[in-house]
């Protein structure tokens, strides 16, 4: 039986190699110890390097963990990687993500009705992206497909679980329906974020 200090150390090095959010249920196979075991590593491990104050933390999303650098070093980082190409999600783009992460599951058509245009395009940008998926059918007329957010929306926007997001009380209130497509960033706090920052 491997001890504690083994697996941590395993799992730092898993971490590093892997780059993606690694899998609690994939630790838990490869050491073979429960998932509630590895969590507890994983959570050991994180308070540590926290502790520490060190330049790289572990961040949680939902049941898998990742390296990235501190958000406070990020001044320092663009500095040493200047020019960085950053993409921009689109106020459109922006706009149906952030109806989706509030209301998922949720069908096209009332993407649609809640933005006042057909947001066909748009979709098909975030599945590309891999920011929303397919979580699957409606029971309504015609079973119309139901999307929700994923753990790359997660880990882009910086949020742990679904629950970190922002309080909203109506999320068709936010949204414009003037043409000019704008969301109030006291409203949406996900406005300007950058998709794709830095990591380890």
């Amino acid at each position: 039986m491997n001890s504690k200090k083994t697996i941590k150390s395993a799992l730092e090095s898993m971490m590093f190699v892997w780059g993606q959010p690694l899998e609690v249920k994939t630790c838990a196979d490869i050491f073979n110890i429960s998932k509630e075991d590895v969590m507890a590593c994983f959570l050991e491990l994180q308070a540590e390097y926290e502790q520490e104050g060190r330049g790289i933390v572990i961040r949680q999303i939902n049941r898998s963990f990742q390296f990235v650098t501190r958000p406070e070093n990020e001044e320092f980082i663009e500095r040493l990687c200047t020019p960085v190409k950053i993409k921009k999600l689109t106020q459109s783009a922006l706009e149906v993500l952030a109806i989706i992460a509030y209301k998922q599951p949720v069908t096209k058509g009332e993407i649609d009705s809640i933005r006042g245009v057909k947001c066909d395009r748009v979709i098909e940008g975030l599945m590309k992206k891999e920011l929303i998926c397919v979580k699957g059918r409606s029971e309504g007329i015609g079973r119309p497909i139901l999307y929700g957010t994923t753990d790359i929306f997660l880990k882009n926007f910086g949020f742990s679980s679904l629950k970190e997001l922002p309080e909203i009380e109506d999320i068709e209130g936010v949204i414009s329906t003037d043409g000019e497509e704008e969301i109030s960033a006291e409203q949406i706090t996900i406005e300007e974020v950058e998709y794709g920052k830095r990591e380890v």
